[in-house]
């Protein structure tokens, strides 16, 4: 690992940027920690999903009779069950979510829109028998033609998922016509055509990406106990416990103050566990069988019926002159929204030039519904997709105009004061120094050698940008008599996140990292915090822990004030305690203050909630790789590979290389092998990890990590956030590697031994 500090050092730290052991790794290799299908209480009862075999179809009817009549069955439910709730969009974290439309994809109302669609869910005395239970509920379907593929979903004689849907932003004229285009998104500035007129080089290709899954190791679970009194409680894996509560309130109608959600240990999520699937029929079950009830999905379940991220067909038009300017860009990006509306394509479209400075800009985007699982966020939502036309595109346009790629990139590189694509310009970012770390890394000099018989070697870079999320963060911190401190936030730990929101503490309070005790409470124990995601935990509940810090400082000087009988003001805090300016030998530690509290006021508890929209700091990433092509067989092994991020500041170097290398990975199997599999009938055919190809260990080599240090000012520590954007460049750095090596562009992922075969054919032959 190397680091490349750049920009202005807040100050020295004494915690921050060490590497402390996580305060909950013993619990995690022991096997101690709690994950949400270990939750046990007396009397639970066990779940299980009837799911569609069609991937299209109206329901005719429901008979639960012979379910019913089965021992053991205690609890059947239906959409019959769920209130009849009006389509409305909340905002919740990141994203909008249609709450109709979320009612109406954890039970099927009157259609199925993808194989695998809950229709019915049952609690029995044993997981055996709610199974069998749920095969004995008699469904009638009128099974309708599907539309699997988003190009032929926008077509006028595509078969219609949603009759009353109409294309939100599109054009005027086919404003009141049936569609399965849910939205259009459009930016545009400068004169697009005037800009190609100015190039010497003009590439336009189109792109598919494949649909892929966030892979996590822990399916998705619930267990809820609903009270005589209405009263419910809901343990679960989630990277939002905050949102758990306000959708499953909004999707069964109850107050926000009758549930409690506790997040459980969580076993990945990548942005897949953000949303609620099991959740509101857990609590459904209960609450009609009066005890309580655990629901856990099998692997199959989580492939068919959680929100993959979208596939895409993308269409890019770049421009560039002898100078190595690019002139203009020409983008038109397509989506699969799943069976409702709400892919990333808004995103996507945001992100394509992100690394570019570029005067002249148009970029269309579809939100497409197909007869696919919802999609869900994945790392950088969008991003990837958008990354891997426009990287190979730029990466092409380099070499036809014979310039290094590197110097393209830097004299085409976003900085200070560049336009996004949306129109807002950019605050302090690291793209260049970015680069410029990547050009002079030991790797990009490297001689790549010789290969063996018919495989042939390259190297390939490409870099992406992703926004980073703020939202909203709680945090108490609460002194003990001993000079301790227990910190509390609301952030589902994925990646760390307790422990360097500990460091933040310890590093305010002059206390040893091992004395802070981070936990993450439920929704009755800490003010409202926002999910997991967008990269904002360090960044956002971390400013709320630093907040609530300096709001225990504050109390510290109060009682030294009031015990030596001085004004505030003339007590500073200094290292681990309080010293009075007055009289520098008058000091009080932190623990000898704790110690006296309750003759100075009572328990000191450090409190603060932020709204970190503004704290936020844009990220960019880039992926080096060498590959190795068999041209026989269409083989790609990735043989060296080094991530480039600017991360701000890494609080956790550790945590922040863990994040640098598992976004690399899942972009590396997004490009080379993962996909959705479907029949014609749209049947899921790749339903398991047998089939569906993760990477794993034996894939790949160590992968370097190379952090970027360029402090985002609007953040006491400089943290940006780094969670998501090291997925982005996988795809287009692999592409132009696979190009290196054959001389042949590959336009659609993943790129699986017969496609690139196939891709090579092609090329030999002339096509």
């Amino acid at each position: 690992m190397s680091t490349t500090k750049l920009g202005e050092a807040p100050r020295e730290f004494r915690v921050i940027g060490t590497r402390p052991i996580r305060h909950d790794g013993i619990d995690k290799v022991t096997g101690r920690a709690v994950y949400g299908a270990d939750v046990t209480l007396p009397g639970l009862l066990q779940g299980s999903v009837l799911r569609s075999p069609h991937a299209h179809a109206r329901i005719l009817s429901i008979d639960t009779t012979r379910a019913a009549a089965l021992p053991g069955v205690k609890a059947i439910v239906t959409s019959e069950d769920l209130p009849n709730v009006r389509a409305r969009e909340e905002k919740l974290g990141e994203s909008v979510t249609n709450v109709r439309h979320l009612s109406e994809n954890i039970l099927a109302h009157d259609k199925v829109l993808y194989h695998g669609h809950a229709i019915a869910a049952v609690a029995a005395t044993s997981a055996h028998i709610a199974e069998e239970a749920a095969a004995l509920i008699d469904v009638k379907y009128e099974v309708l033609p599907p539309v699997l593929d988003v190009r032929k979903a926008m077509q006028d004689d595509a078969p219609i998922l949603h009759p009353d849907l109409r294309t939100h932003g599109g054009d005027p004229e086919r404003a009141d016509r049936e569609t399965n285009v849910a939205a259009v998104t459009h930016f545009e500035r400068g004169d697009i055509e005037a800009g190609f007129a100015q190039a010497d080089e003009i590439i336009e290709r189109s792109f598919d990406t494949a649909m892929v899954h966030q892979g996590y190791i822990e399916p998705h679970n619930a267990v809820a106990q609903v009270n005589a009194d209405g009263q419910a409680t809901l343990w679960c894996s989630t990277q939002g416990h905050f949102d758990v509560r306000r959708l499953c309130a909004d999707v069964l109608e109850m107050p926000l103050s009758r549930l409690k959600v506790v997040a459980a240990e969580i076993g990945g999520g990548f942005g897949g566990k953000t949303t609620i699937y099991l959740e509101p029929l857990a609590i459904l079950l209960s609450r009609k069988s009066g005890a309580p009830v655990k629901l856990v999905m099998s692997r199959a379940d989580v492939l068919q019926a959680t929100g993959p991220t979208s596939g895409s067909h993308i269409r890019v038009k770049m421009g560039a002159n002898r100078d190595g300017r690019i002139t203009a860009v020409d983008a038109w990006l397509a989506y699969e929204a799943g069976g409702y509306p709400g892919s990333p394509v808004q995103m996507g479209a945001a992100c394509i030039i992100g690394p570019f400075d570029i005067e002249n800009v148009r970029i269309y985007g579809y939100d497409v519904v197909v007869n696919r699982p919802k999609t869900a966020a994945y790392r950088a939502p969008g991003a990837s997709n958008a990354a891997y036309a426009s990287e190979t595109i730029v990466d092409e346009l380099a070499h036809r105009l014979e310039i290094d790629p590197f110097e393209f990139r830097l004299a085409n590189a976003a900085k200070e004061g560049t336009p996004t694509a949306a129109g807002p310009r950019h605050r302090r970012i690291g793209c260049v120094e970015l680069l410029e770390a990547a050009r002079s890394c030991p790797h990009a000099t490297a001689p790549l050698g010789d290969a063996d018989g018919p495989r042939k070697r390259g190297r390939g870079f490409a870099t992406g940008f992703w926004f980073n999320a703020g939202l909203q963060s709680s945090a108490t911190i609460s002194l003990n008599s001993d000079g301790t401190a227990s910190l509390v936030t609301g952030s589902p730990d994925i990646g760390g996140t307790r422990t360097s929101c500990a460091m933040m503490a310890a590093e305010e309070l002059g206390l040893p990292i091992e004395l802070v005790r981070p936990v993450v409470g439920d929704t009755d124990s800490i003010g409202h915090t926002d999910v997991t995601g967008g990269s904002r935990v360090t960044m956002a509940t971390g400013l709320a822990v630093h907040d609530a810090a300096h709001d225990i400082k504050r109390q510290l000087c109060e009682r030294a004030a009031k015990t030596w009988k001085v004004e505030v003001d003339q007590v500073r805090f200094e290292e681990d305690g309080v010293v009075s300016v007055n009289d520098e030998s008058q000091r009080f530690s932190l623990a000898e203050i704790a110690k006296n509290a309750i003759r100075t006021g009572g328990p000191i508890v450090g409190r603060a909630t932020v709204n970190a929209q503004r704290n936020t700091g844009a990220a960019y990433a880039g992926l080096m790789v060498d590959v190795e092509v068999d041209t026989e067989t269409g083989r790609v092994d990735i043989t060296r590979c080094t991530v480039f991020q600017d991360v701000g500041r890494a609080i956790h170097p550790a945590y922040v290389e863990g994040q640098m290398q598992g976004g690399s990975v899942q972009g590396i199997g997004w490009a080379l092998n993962e996909e959705y599999v479907y029949d014609d009938e749209g049947h899921l055919l790749n339903d398991g990890f047998l089939d569906y190809r993760m990477p794993v260990a034996l894939d790949l080599p160590m992968i370097d990590p190379v952090i970027v240090e360029v402090a985002n000012p609007a953040h006491p520590y400089g943290v940006r956030g780094v969670g998501e954007v090291s997925i982005v460049p996988p795809p287009g750095a692999v592409a132009n590697a696979i190009a290196d090596a054959t001389g042949v562009r590959m336009t659609t992922l993943p790129m699986s031994p017969p496609r690139v075969l196939a891709a090579l054919k092609a090329h030999a032959a002339g096509e």
